[in-house]
C-alpha cells in the first residue's frame, strides 16, 4: 500500500493481484460533463500491458451529448475524420482501491493524441493541467476543496427513469440543515459513502444535512488542485454507484426541484509559494489585510466571472439555482464570511482563502478550477484590484454585476469577451463554445413539463 489509505503503488497492486483480492482495474477519463468513461481491465493484463503502453478510446467521446450521440460541428473529431482513437495514459498517482466495487482498483488517465502522444488540448484534465503550468511558471501552486451538495431519493435510478423522474420520494420530509435526527435516518447511505471514500484514498472531513428536503453536503479534505478535481470526479461516481447498489438515487442537478434549494459546489482556493501560503492575511474592522497576491488573484477572479461563466454553470438547469434569498448568489460581490456574496473570504492568517459560491453541483471540476486559475492569473499579471468589500445583504445590493440568468446569456458573454480565447487558446475556446451552444439548442427544441401543465387545456 502507498502511504495514504486506499492508494496503491504498482508493488501493492501486484501483491493484491497475486492474493486475488483485486482482479479488475478501471481505466477512466472525464468527458465534458465531468462523467467518467473508460474500460475495465483484467488486473494482470493491466499490469503487463496497460501500465507501460496505456490504452485507447474513441475520440468521439469528446464530442458527444448527454445521450452519447456524436455531435457535428467539432473540428477535433467528426465523421469526415472517421472518429479515430486517442491514447489514454494512466496517471499512476491516481491508482487506488475502489472499495465500493468488489475486487476492483481504479486509475485516471490523461488523454493524448494517438498521432504524436501530446496532450489533447480540449480534454478537461489537459485544460486544468495547462493552467497549473501557467501558475507554476510564476512560482506558485494551488490548493483547493470542493463542497458538493446532492439530493437523495427513495426510488432507484431505473424506477425514477421509468416514471419520467416525476413525483420522486425525497428521503426526508422536512428541511434538515444541520439536523441530526433527520440526518441519522440517511446514515445508511451517507456513512457508507464516507467509509468508501476514506478507504479508496479520498480523505473525508464531514457530511451534514442541507437546507432542502433530503439534501446533503459532503466535504472531502483539501489538496493540490488537480488531485482535488480527481477526488471530486471519483466521489460522484462512487456515490452514484453506491446509490444504485442500495436501490436509491442521488442527483447532482443544480436545481432538481422548483420549490427546494439548489445544490451547489462551493470551491475553495488558496495559492502557495513552495511550502508557504501566498494568501496570508488578517481581518480588521471593515477590511482584510492580505498579500498583494491574494488581492490581485481575487480581483481577477471576480473580473472574469461572466467571461467564463459556462465553466461554472454548464447546463440550462444551472441557472435556475440563482434566486434571491436561496443561498445561491445572484450578484458578483465579495465579502468576509457572508453567504450572500458570490465570493466569501474565509479563514485568517495562513488559512485565509477564497470560497467561490457560484458553481453548482453539476459543474465539471476540471473546467471550474481551470477557469478560476486562469482568471486569477490574469488578475496577478494585471495587478487587478477587487471592488469594495460588500457588507450586509448581497441580494439587496445595487450597482453590482449580476450572475448571468441563463446559459444563453453566459455563452454570449463567453464568446464576446475574448478572455476565454486568450486564456485557453483558440482550439479549446471554439470547442467549448460549440459544446455549450449545442446544449442550448437541444433545450430550445424540447417540450417541457412546465409547458404542458401551463398550456395543454388553457390556451
Amino acid at each position: 500500500m502507498a502511504e495514504n489509505r486506499g492508494l496503491l503503488d504498482l508493488t501493492a497492486l501486484e501483491q493484491a493481484v497475486f492474493d486475488d483480492s483485486i482482479d479488475t482495474v478501471i481505466v477512466a477519463f472525464t468527458d465534458h460533463y465531468g462523467r467518467l468513461h473508460g474500460k475495465r481491465f483484467d488486473a494482470s493484463f493491466f499490469l503487463e500491458h496497460t501500465v507501460p503502453s496505456g490504452t485507447h478510446g474513441c475520440d468521439y467521446l469528446l464530442t458527444v451529448d448527454m445521450e452519447m450521440n456524436p455531435v457535428e460541428g467539432y473540428r477535433f473529431a467528426n465523421w469526415e475524420l472517421g472518429y479515430g482513437d486517442f491514447h489514454l495514459v494512466p496517471d499512476l498517482e491516481t491508482l487506488r482501491v475502489a472499495t465500493w466495487l468488489p475486487g476492483t482498483a481504479l486509475i485516471l488517465c490523461d488523454v493524448h493524441a494517438d498521432s504524436d502522444d501530446t496532450p489533447v488540448p480540449v480534454a478537461p484534465r489537459s485544460i486544468l493541467r495547462n493552467q497549473i503550468s501557467r501558475l507554476a511558471a510564476r512560482g506558485l501552486t494551488a490548493k483547493a476543496a470542493s463542497e458538493l451538495e446532492y439530493y437523495i431519493y427513495e426510488e432507484s435510478y431505473r424506477e425514477a427513469a421509468e416514471n419520467g423522474f416525476h413525483d420522486l420520494s425525497s428521503i426526508a420530509w422536512y428541511s434538515e440543515d444541520y439536523h441530526l435526527l433527520q440526518g441519522g435516518r440517511e446514515e445508511f447511505y451517507n456513512r457508507a459513502v464516507r467509509r468508501h471514500l476514506r478507504d479508496s484514498g479520498i480523505p473525508v472531513e464531514s457530511s451534514k444535512g442541507e437546507f432542502g428536503r433530503g439534501q446533503h453536503e459532503l466535504n472531502i479534505q483539501y489538496t493540490d488542485v488537480l488531485e482535488m478535481a480527481d477526488r471530486h470526479t471519483i466521489m460522484k461516481l462512487l456515490m452514484k454507484d453506491l446509490a444504485d447498489q442500495l436501490g436509491i438515487s442521488v442527483t447532482f442537478m443544480a436545481k432538481p426541484e422548483t420549490d427546494q434549494a439548489g445544490s451547489s459546489c462551493h470551491i475553495h482556493l488558496s495559492l502557495w509559494s513552495e511550502s508557504e501560503p501566498a494568501f496570508p492575511g488578517d481581518i480588521e474592522v471593515g477590511r482584510i489585510r492580505c498579500s498583494d497576491t491574494f488581492r490581485h488573484f481575487l480581483g481577477g477572479w471576480i473580473d472574469h466571472v461572466q467571461d467564463v461563466m459556462p465553466f461554472y454553470g454548464p447546463t440550462v438547469n444551472s441557472y435556475k439555482r440563482y434566486q434571491v434569498a436561496s443561498w445561491a448568489p445572484t450578484n458578483i460581490a465579495w465579502s468576509y464570511d457572508n453567504r450572500t456574496a458570490g465570493f466569501r473570504v474565509v479563514g485568517s492568517g495562513p488559512s485565509l482563502r477564497i470560497e467561490c459560491r457560484i458553481p453548482g453541483a453539476d459543474v465539471n471540476p476540471y473546467l471550474a478550477y481551470a477557469a478560476a486559475l486562469a482568471s486569477g492569473i490574469d488578475g496577478i499579471e494585471r495587478k487587478a484590484e477587487p471592488p469594495e468589500i460588500l457588507t450586509g445583504d448581497g441580494y439587496a445590493a445595487r450597482d453590482i454585476a449580476s450572475v448571468p440568468t441563463s446559459l444563453t446569456r453566459a455563452i454570449t458573454s463567453f464568446r464576446e469577451s475574448g478572455f476565454g480565447r486568450a486564456a485557453f487558446g483558440d482550439e479549446v475556446f471554439e470547442h467549448y463554445a460549440h459544446f455549450f451552444s449545442v446544449e442550448i439548442a437541444d433545450f430550445e427544441r424540447a417540450v417541457t413539463d412546465w409547458e404542458r401543465v401551463r398550456y395543454f387545456d388553457r390556451i
